[in-house]
């Protein structure tokens, strides 16, 4: 992991789900930089787990979903899966075709914010 001059993080880690050929679900780790100022004109907050939980869906919009409270296992098309929790950024980028699942892992509670992102707005993310 880069760091600054004081050892500091200089990058959050981050998974991003895709589309790809035949509008299948897939996913890549990597990282967003700090301080980065990212264009985003709203956000909400949500708490609600009743209605998606592994059910297959792909993402409403562009958008970055950050984990405030909970531990979810994410399943993509080709059944492998990866961990979201608070300290990893999920960007949702899946917005065509079948989707993703996912599922609380740990408890019954997932608190997160999603900040969406215009059609044209970079997300920032680089793989590892």
């Amino acid at each position: 992991m880069n760091t600054d001059q004081a050892g500091t993080p200089n990058y959050l880690k981050a998974i991003r789900l895709i589309n790809v050929e035949g509008d299948k679900c897939a996913f890549e780790t990597g990282k967003i930089p700090i301080r980065q100022h990212i264009n985003a004109n709203y956000f909400f907050a949500q708490t609600d787990v009743s209605t998606l939980e592994k059910i297959p869906h792909p993402a409403p919009r562009r958008q970055y979903v950050i984990t405030l409270k909970g531990r979810l296992k994410f399943t993509v098309s080709n059944g492998e899966t990866f961990f979201i929790e608070p300290g990893i950024i999920l960007i949702a980028n899946d917005t065509a075709g079948e989707g993703h699942t996912w599922e609380i892992v740990d408890g019954n509670e997932w608190e997160r914010i999603y900040i969406p992102l215009e059609e044209d707005t970079d997300d920032y993310f680089t793989i590892d």
